[in-house]
């Protein structure tokens, strides 16, 4: 029995080795990204709850910016894995050029919402129900943030349009040395600017803003010159931009089978955004402990999202080459380490997780609210693991209308009513409504295993 599990399960010293080497870059990466974004979020928070408020609720409609651009170059990327495992590098091109063009009218198209709509959209998440004009003080601060946020987008847009095709390449170093330059800088920049150190104004959340969007082109600089210096390493970079064209069969296959990738990525987003919606009209300590929870909560995640984002790229390259069977023992071997890490860090974040939310100047109500939904996100982390591994593993294989049903329809069918419901319709705390929330995760668990189980994603695409 054991020998049987182990045989399927656990991978030998080499396969981890590889694994680990492609994984490892990627959580050291997201690790010191999410820390700076942690130590921002601290220093916005010594400002005061109205502050952190603001800065939080333009944060959440970012992620759904943030995304989108994942989602369309994620559209490609299901094809650029497997390119670059066939040695197709024109074909890989293709995906590159798709990517830029995808991820640059998502930026502008973006930018156009929020000039038109910003003041609505921060306001959906103010529910005074105070009555002190502390929601009042959060818009205002919000729209500062999000004025000069809005210059850091088509930076953020390019640099994930060519981390993407790097990291397909199997490597994820560089990007890992461009978002440690950049995070260095951001968290220097946000002591500096939002604090007023030295010859430096005293700017608050707008200094935390423009200290974002400059790291954000240290990184994208880092990120572009690497690529175009080393064209033998990036030979998707060949013809990229001595042409605009990409021929119909390529484009038609990126968009039928990339297309539902693009759509989830943008409906989970604004469906997760919805919930916290939901959750805001509790008051406006409730979404300061979720921006305080999540904010700690992030930097555990890192590791089973990133092991999770590797099975697109390994099973993605076997997949590729034609080698259904090896795809498969890495799939499985992925998916229970993966697994195992998280129960890890659940554990981990379970026992410390109370002591993060004390650093923030705010009250003891937040501080305590934000100290139980991270005790729920760690209990229910293991879940969230498995399925994240479930559609990475689906996707890798092209099933991307399958990933669409898996993750955005059953957000916006069981996830979003159940928020709604639960947060305007009963007399629940905000904490138990919380974990009722989290926990319709198990029905996506075990819709994943028996979808993953199928095999329906042993599939060559190119």
């Amino acid at each position: 029995m054991w020998r049987e599990f182990k045989r399927k399960y656990i991978g030998d010293r080499d396969f981890y080795k590889r694994y680990l080497w492609l994984a490892l870059p990627m959580i050291l990466q997201n690790a010191i990204t999410n820390l700076v974004s942690f130590l921002d979020n601290i220093m916005v928070g010594q400002l005061g709850t109205e502050q952190m408020s603001g800065v939080a609720i333009v944060n959440q409609l970012i992620f759904v910016y943030n995304l989108a651009i994942f989602g369309v170059v994620s559209a490609a990327s299901i094809f650029g894995a497997q390119y670059y495992g066939k040695g197709n590098h024109k074909g890989h091109m293709y995906s590159f050029r798709f990517k830029i063009y995808a991820a640059v009218l998502v930026t502008l198209l973006t930018i156009l919402l929020f000039v038109t709509k910003g003041s609505d959209l921060i306001a959906l998440y103010l529910t005074d129900t105070a009555g002190n004009g502390a929601t009042d003080e959060a818009l205002q601060y919000g729209l500062q943030y999000l004025a000069i946020m809005m210059a850091g987008l088509i930076p953020f847009a390019v640099n994930q349009a060519y981390a993407t095709n790097i990291k397909e390449t199997g490597q994820t170093l560089i990007p890992m040395v461009a978002s440690f330059a950049a995070v260095g800088s951001n968290a220097l920049l946000d002591y500096l600017l939002i604090f007023g150190i030295g010859p430096f104004p005293e700017l608050g959340v707008q200094g935390a803003a423009l200290a974002t969007v400059l790291a954000r082109y240290i990184e994208a600089l880092i990120i572009i010159v690497w690529a175009h210096i080393n064209r033998p390493k990036n030979r998707y970079l060949e013809g990229a931009y001595t042409g605009f064209g990409i021929p119909g069969s390529e484009l038609k296959a990126i968009i039928i089978k990339g297309f539902p990738l693009m759509i989830n990525e943008v409906l989970w987003a604004a469906g997760m955004t919805v919930v916290t919606q939901c959750y805001s009209v509790r008051g406006l300590e409730v979404v300061a402990g979720l921006n305080i929870a999540t904010t700690i909560t992030n930097l555990f995640n890192i590791v089973y999202l990133q092991l999770g984002g590797c099975i697109s790229i390994v099973v993605g390259q076997y997949l590729g080459a034609g080698e259904l069977e090896k795809a498969k023992d890495a799939d499985n071997k992925m998916i229970v380490f993966s697994v195992f890490c998280c129960v890890v860090m659940a554990v981990l974040l379970l026992f410390v997780g109370g002591i993060f939310p004390q650093i923030y100047n705010t009250s003891d109500e937040i501080k305590s609210l934000a100290t139980s939904f991270i005790a729920v996100s760690a209990i229910i982390m293991p879940l969230y693991s498995f399925s994240h591994v479930s559609y990475f593993t689906l996707r890798s294989g092209g099933k991307t209308m399958v990933t669409f049903l898996f993750d955005s329809v059953f957000t916006w069918v069981i996830v979003v009513p159940t928020a709604f419901l639960l947060a305007n319709y009963t007399g629940l705390g905000i904490v138990s409504v919380y974990f009722l929330v989290q926990a319709t995760e198990l029905i996506k668990v075990v819709i994943g295993y028996f979808m993953v189980r199928s095999d329906v994603w042993l599939v060559q695409m190119v």
